[in-house]
């Protein structure tokens, strides 16, 4: 599933994703994603690590990011799994690392925490109305 969000994202939130695209590589780490929003904007990541089995990923922020301002770095630590309910568990875990000097708010770095909460949200939603999709 996770390896497929470049087609499934935009179709279960297309109100926030015109298109998703791998720009450099084969998708795998190494890769470079763009993200690519309805209202005109883009963030670009780079995919650091993929792991199917274990339904995980972790990847840097590049650009596009108005939060690249303030760090130095951003990085993302991705993994969902099944839970006991029949739905899924999501982690999402995002390190920010300002710039020397620079003070990041904590309501700047969690700005991105709402959006990442209702990616997971739809694609738990998802898959447990589709649960063939996947399986």
């Amino acid at each position: 599933m996770i390896l497929e969000v470049d087609t499934l994202l935009p179709k279960l939130l297309p109100q926030v994703f015109k298109s998703i695209e791998t720009i450099q590589g084969d998708g795998g780490p190494g890769s470079i994603k763009k993200l690519n929003f309805v209202e005109g904007k883009f963030v670009k990541h780079k995919i650091e690590s993929l792991d199917k089995e274990s339904m995980s990923m972790s990847y840097t922020v590049i650009e596009g990011d108005p939060m690249l301002a303030k760090a130095e770095a951003i990085a993302v630590e991705l993994k969902v799994e099944a839970a006991a309910d029949g739905g899924s568990k999501g982690e999402h875990i995002t390190t920010v690392t300002p710039k020397p000097g620079v003070e990041v708010k904590a309501e700047e770095a969690m700005a991105g925490k709402g959006m990442a909460m209702a990616v997971l949200n739809a694609v738990d939603a998802y898959l447990v109305a589709n649960p063939q999709a996947y399986a």
